[in-house]
């Protein structure tokens, strides 16, 4: 398993970093290959320049401002996004990198005089997750239409293998919880992730 884990919190001790604790921990557990993507320590820059605009679609030459992650989305086989959700959507700095690296011939393919429509680019990865954390709650998530668990689970998900395995978690009204809520936040991210990553737990001996 090759594991690409893009990661995107500003602040290091924030819960989102405690989150990503146990994705890495767990993927460790699960003898993957990881590599992780930390975009706020990398000052990833968000905007596609105008220059890279009109060069979008000439490969691989739009790959070039971007080369290395786009190499690491073409090297794994799972990708797990870790982040919060802010006005119900993904990050500005999370956007600005599903622009610049899911480009035309890696993300998807551009229709041409045999298929009208994009085609999936992204069909070596077998695995996607997203684990985020909201400050709304469930039911207003979902009034909205969560758009960030749509962009990633149904809009990339669409462009990846068939079958794919999908995981999601999220902590709702983190503006209100609690050490006990985190907490069990955290066992279910880690329950989730053993079924996810086909992990095995060694039921516990009971002393006699």
């Amino acid at each position: 398993m090759r594991a690409l884990v893009i990661y995107c919190h500003p602040r290091e001790k924030s819960f989102t970093a405690a989150v990503r604790d146990v994705v890495l921990e767990k993927l460790q557990e699960a003898g993957a290959e990881v590599r992780i993507c930390d975009l706020y320590a990398r000052e990833f820059p968000p905007i596609l320049t105008k220059q890279e605009h009109e060069g979008y679609e000439v490969c691989p030459d739009n790959c070039l401002p971007v080369q290395q992650d786009v190499d690491d989305v073409r090297w794994c086989d799972t990708m797990i996004f870790v982040y919060p959700t802010w006005w119900y959507g993904l990050p500005a700095i999370l956007k600005g990198w599903l622009d610049r690296v899911l480009l035309p011939d890696v993300a998807f393919m551009m229709p041409g005089p045999d298929a009208p429509t994009i085609r999936p680019g992204l069909q070596h990865i077998k695995r996607l997750g997203v684990f985020t954390t909201c400050g709304a709650s469930w039911w207003l998530t979902t009034l909205v239409g969560a758009p960030g668990k749509r962009t990633l689970l149904r809009g990339i998900g669409f462009l990846c293998a068939k079958p794919l395995k999908t995981v999601f978690a999220a902590h709702y009204l983190m503006d209100s919880s609690t050490d006990s809520s985190r907490l069990a936040h955290l066992e279910r991210v880690a329950k989730k992730l053993d079924r996810f990553l086909s992990i095995k737990q060694t039921p516990k001996k009971v002393a006699a």
